[in-house]
């Protein structure tokens, strides 16, 4: 039992409550399908089925093991998940929330500004990280994560702001800009400049440059978007970065937008328990604003902003 998380029995307790996923996943603001697979790894877990559900059909019936084990939570977990958001309400003063160094330095000012708006008395304090956003989450360090990684992890379920591209930067000096089919040959020989070893865009940006079996050492590598960036801009190098990286005002670099690469997705992430609490919801709602359009291509699919957990 020791294995089993708070949000998935939750998740369960509320579609055995509502009589449907969709119900539950309203409840809790979770997509269709996390809802579906939150009780099935909650099945996985007890070694028992709790719920029959048919293809197609809009209500679930529970097995006598479910009705048994929503029997034992109700309703003392509605009453004890009250007491948490309430206390979690009147006890937070402050708003910690971590991302990568260059989404801060670069988009995240105007998501404060408009968000302080409505919040002037919240501390928002911004940790500017890249690998350990999850975990950072996980064990409290974090209420809220801006990452170009999707966890898969229930505990901090996520939603997808947008995607972007990358750009090819190098000194100016260089001369004209290589076709980006020519780009990985056009690398060879050339200093490299890139992030720290595990961060998503430098694992990109080799893969896109060793595609035809080229050997890539970087030359170079630090911490954020904007520390690479300065790199390039004294001629040290030349460096794949986000493309909103590049501004007007940039004289000695130039850019190649890499259309042809995958774009990198963006994902809002929070503690589950956090997910509905007002500051949570407005700093989402206010991300989708600033940047889904302004400086990232909105969700596509379905147009949901929700991914399946």
């Amino acid at each position: 039992m020791s294995k089993i998380n708070l949000t998935l029995i939750q998740t369960f307790y509320e579609v055995a409550r509502h009589g449907s996923f969709s119900g539950a996943a309203r409840e809790l603001n979770l997509s269709y399908q996390s809802a579906s697979n939150h009780v099935r790894r909650l099945e996985q877990l007890l070694k028992g089925q709790l719920i029959e559900s048919e293809q197609g059909a809009k209500r679930i019936a529970l097995t006598p093991y479910g009705r048994a084990l929503y029997n034992q939570l109700n309703p003392e977990l509605s009453i004890m998940l009250e007491r948490l958001t309430k206390l979690v309400e009147s006890q937070r003063s402050s708003l910690r929330v971590g991302m990568p160094q260059a989404i801060f330095f670069y988009l995240f000012p105007s998501v404060l500004a408009s968000f302080r708006e409505n919040f002037p008395e919240l501390e928002v304090a911004a940790y500017e990280r890249d690998t350990v956003l999850a975990e950072m989450v996980k064990n409290g360090s974090l209420d809220v994560c801006i990452s170009e990684r999707y966890f898969g992890d229930p505990v901090v379920p996520q939603r997808l702001l947008g995607s972007y591209h990358l750009s090819l930067v190098y000194p100016r000096e260089w001369g004209p800009a290589p076709a980006q089919d020519d780009i990985p040959g056009w690398a060879v020989g050339r200093p490299f400049i890139t992030f720290e070893p595990g961060q998503t865009l430098r694992n990109l940006a080799i893969d896109f440059l060793a595609r035809d079996g080229a050997v890539v050492q970087p030359a170079i590598s630090t911490s954020g978007s904007s520390s690479v960036k300065r790199c390039v801009e004294k001629g040290l190098g030349f460096s794949i970065i986000p493309s909103w990286c590049m501004q007007p005002d940039d004289e000695t670099i130039a850019s190649v937008r890499l259309s042809k690469l995958p774009e990198v997705r963006v994902y809002f992430g929070s503690a589950s328990f956090l997910q509905n609490h007002p500051s949570v919801s407005a700093l989402f709602q206010t991300c989708q604003t600033e940047l889904a359009g302004p400086v990232l291509d909105p969700p596509q699919a379905d147009g949901s902003p929700y991914v399946a957990l």
